[in-house]
């Protein structure tokens, strides 16, 4: 049965501190770096930045799927609706992330056993977490397929994953990801290999069965107009760190940190038509030698020498808003210019 609870102040999910680490031959990358966030009934959080900012890091750190070693957590608590998937035994995160938390991977292809029929793929949730039936577990699995709109969903039930297109196989795997009914679905670039028009219709998918499951959702992704599309919350973030943190479309029009800046200026528009869109000067810090001071400063056009000798904090810039820079009302100022 679905969530119908109307309850938007309800904390489906809070990260508090975390911190992840990678052991390497060259020394140890600090991934994640003090992240915060929660994420509400009913909310979509889009968590933004570019690769190896650490936004696939930390949603694989939420679902315990990080390979440990050479994965490391030296802190941090990731609180399922109040329990900490951190310290609960084994069988408890089996229980809680296989019915409560529900992840899509961008690579439908490799998610899915290429040697099983979709069906059974699907079906199978059904009898391991529910009991059913085999002959329920199909029926199971047709409503669905139905549900997330894969065409003739009864007669290509035993159809193996090779026959359905790109999107059609991204549909399957959201089907399993929502077939029991989590209050948390995490999307991890979920429509990076597929087509503009594909894209959409996918993205469309996922806001209409969220806002119809009252469910939370967490989008993560480089892709500013995704962002926009699909969420009401934005984490901007950095070099492992978040910078900024807000409602989406406050956050990507009047943006506070410089580097929220760099990203929204870089959205193609009908303005800007046959202009070469800005790019953010340089290249992200090694993670494995991160500089004393605030992360983005050799790429900051805003940098003094305060940002070169500490890590700016986040801190409050408006309602529901906060950002991590020293020249924050220097950024938002440009910005109204």
């Amino acid at each position: 049965m679905e969530n119908t609870t109307t309850n938007t102040d309800e904390v489906l999910l809070r990260v508090k501190n975390l911190e992840v680490e990678f052991n390497t031959s060259k020394g140890i990358a600090t991934a994640v770096n003090g992240m915060n966030f929660e994420v509400k009934r009913g909310q979509a959080l889009g968590i933004l930045g570019e690769s190896g900012s650490g936004k696939s890091v930390t949603a694989r750190a939420i679902m315990g799927i990080l390979d440990m070693p050479p994965a490391h957590i030296p802190q941090g608590q990731i609180l399922l609706e109040g329990e900490d998937l951190l310290t609960v035994t084994p069988k408890r995160h089996r229980q809680l992330v296989g019915s409560r938390v529900s992840m899509v991977f961008q690579d439908a292809l490799t998610a899915l056993n290429p040697v099983h029929p979709v069906g059974r793929q699907i079906g199978e949730l059904y009898r391991v977490h529910r009991g059913y039936s085999r002959k329920d577990a199909k029926n199971a699995a047709i409503q669905m397929m139905d549900k997330v709109k894969i065409p003739a969903a009864a007669s290509r039930v035993n159809d193996y994953p090779h026959q359905f297109s790109g999107g059609m196989r991204q549909r399957i795997v959201i089907a399993m990801a929502l077939a029991l009914d989590p209050v948390l679905l995490i999307a991890d670039e979920p429509t990076t290999a597929l087509d503009v028009t594909v894209q959409a219709q996918i993205l469309e998918l996922l806001k209409e069965q969220q806002e119809e499951r009252n469910m939370g959702l967490i989008l993560i992704t480089h892709d500013i107009s995704v962002v926009k599309e699909v969420t009401d919350q934005v984490a901007v973030m950095y070099a492992g760190r978040v910078v900024e943190h807000g409602p989406t479309l406050e956050v990507l029009n009047r943006p506070g940190h410089p580097y929220s800046q760099g990203l929204a200026s870089s959205i193609a528009s009908e303005e800007l038509k046959g202009q070469r869109l800005p790019a953010i000067p340089g290249t992200p810090p090694d993670l494995l030698r991160l500089p004393v001071g605030c992360s983005f400063a050799n790429r900051c056009s805003f940098a003094t020498e305060i940002c070169r000798a500490s890590i700016p904090a986040l801190s409050v810039v408006g309602a529901g808003r906060t950002a991590a820079c020293f020249h924050t009302q220097e950024v938002l100022a440009y910005a109204n210019a």
